[in-house]
C-alpha cells in the first residue's frame, strides 16, 4: 500500500518514463507536469503537458479490508484511487505535434506497468511504493463531449491529446482501529435501580 506521496510519485514516474524514452528519439521535447492555469501560458519549442485531470475511487476494489502492520496492529482500510491523465502535446506546427502524440501513446502502451522500483526511484520519497506494488497504465480515450467540457473549463485552444487511467493506488491509513475490550461480566443492578426509583415516585 502506498503513502499519500503516491498521487504525485505516480505523475513523476509517467514524466520520467517519457523522458528517457525520448533521449534518442525526441531530445528536445520537455515532459513537464501541468496543472490547469499552465495550458493559459505560451510554450516555446516542443513538449508534452502531463495533466492530472480527475482522481477517482477505484469501484472494482472500494471496499477493502483493513491493514495489519508486522507488529500485529490493525489499520484503517486503505484508499483505492485511480488516476486520470490527459496528455496534450505542444510544437510549432502540426506535423510535429502528431508525431510527438503518436510517439507518446506508443510508449506508454508499450510500458503499460510501472513497477515501484520506478515510481519510487523517479520521487524523493524512495518507500512512497512497497516493493511489490505496480501502477498499471491503460489508455482511456474520453467521449467528444467529455473532452470539449475538459477543454472549456481550462480555456486554451483546443489541442490533440491522449487521455490515459493509472490503476490502482491504495493510499494507506496511519490511524490504528482500536478494539474496545472484550465483556467480561454483566451487571443488571443499574436496570434495577431504575425501576425501583419510578416505584417511588408514582402515586399511592
Amino acid at each position: 500500500m502506498a503513502t499519500y506521496n503516491a498521487i504525485a510519485a505516480v505523475g513523476l514516474a509517467i514524466r520520467g518514463v517519457l523522458a528517457e524514452a525520448a533521449r534518442t528519439t525526441f531530445p528536445d521535447v520537455r515532459f513537464e507536469l501541468f496543472q490547469a492555469s499552465d495550458f493559459r501560458k505560451p510554450r516555446d519549442g516542443t513538449g508534452v503537458a502531463i495533466f492530472l485531470y480527475r482522481v477517482a475511487a477505484n469501484t472494482t476494489q472500494r471496499n477493502l479490508p483493513p491493514r495489519v502492520g508486522p507488529d500485529g496492529k490493525r489499520y484503517r482500510p486503505p484508499l483505492p484511487l485511480d488516476l486520470c491523465y490527459m496528455l496534450t502535446p505542444w510544437a510549432p506546427n502540426a506535423d510535429t505535434l502528431h508525431r510527438i502524440l503518436g510517439w507518446t501513446m506508443r510508449v506508454l502502451d508499450d510500458t503499460p506497468i510501472l513497477p515501484a522500483s520506478v515510481v519510487n526511484a523517479l520521487d524523493s520519497n524512495p518507500d512512497t511504493l512497497r516493493p511489490d506494488e505496480t501502477v498499471e497504465l491503460v489508455f482511456d480515450a474520453l467521449s467528444l463531449q467529455d473532452l470539449s467540457a475538459l477543454w472549456e473549463v481550462m480555456d486554451p485552444k483546443i489541442q490533440p491529446a491522449a487521455t490515459y487511467i493509472a490503476r490502482r493506488i491504495d493510499l494507506e491509513s496511519s490511524v490504528e482501529i482500536v478494539d474496545a475490550p472484550a465483556v467480561q461480566t454483566r451487571d443488571f443492578g443499574l436496570g434495577n435501580l431504575v425501576i425501583q426509583s419510578a416505584g417511588r415516585g408514582a402515586a399511592p
